[in-house]
């Protein structure tokens, strides 16, 4: 008998697209496959190219034992699609390089590799994250700091309502720390939506 995985946290329904939904991260059922994204070359920024199994294992279980940072395997109609990691920037190495304010959250995304494109996939992933974050009444300001030289995510990022603040000098890359507010997320939501 197979173990039941976690429910889902947030679920969103995106009309010509499908279901996407967030649920926990599951060590146990979730590691191979993320270990089969993170090792492929458009994954290169999230540092683990070179890592085994035993290795993502290891750095998710870090995780999961956090009271601080908890991951989510993001699904696409039930199957596997990508992830988001949501995390207290004040117990992060980023929460050094600025001043942590009350209803900060930081987060991570990956999507997985698509097995056939869908125009406006990414987009809907990101918003998925974002509406789900914001939906905790808690969260005033999302947190990101991607690589300098990752380009598309900071484009995304844009589109989405971060605004780039300053570049840092992280343990393992340089990076550009940028804000999202909850308003300034809905302001370039209608801005999406209205083309």
């Amino acid at each position: 008998m197979t173990r039941a995985l976690p429910e889902p946290t947030y679920r969103r329904f995106v009309a010509g697209l499908g279901t996407l939904s967030l649920r926990p991260f599951d060590l146990a059922e979730d590691v191979t496959t993320l270990h089969s994204w993170v090792t492929q070359p458009y994954a290169r920024y999230w540092g683990l190219l070179d890592a085994s199994v035993a290795d993502v294992h290891a750095e998710y279980l870090r995780i999961e034992q956090s009271a601080h940072h908890r991951a989510f395997l993001g699904e696409h109609d039930g199957r596997p699609a990508f992830l988001m990691e949501r995390y207290e920037p004040g117990y992060d190495a980023v929460g050094q390089v600025y001043d942590v304010a009350p209803g900060d959250i930081g987060m991570h995304v990956l999507v997985g590799p698509a097995t056939t494109p869908i125009a406006g996939f990414t987009a809907a992933v990101f918003e998925t994250i974002m509406d789900s974050l914001f939906s905790d009444p808690l969260v005033d300001r999302v947190v990101v700091e991607p690589d300098v030289r990752n380009v598309k995510i900071q484009a995304l990022n844009e589109r989405m309502g971060f605004r780039k603040h300053s570049v840092v000098q992280l343990a393992d890359k340089q990076a550009w720390l940028s804000f999202c507010t909850r308003d300034q997320y809905a302001d370039a939501h209608r801005m999406n939506e209205a083309g």
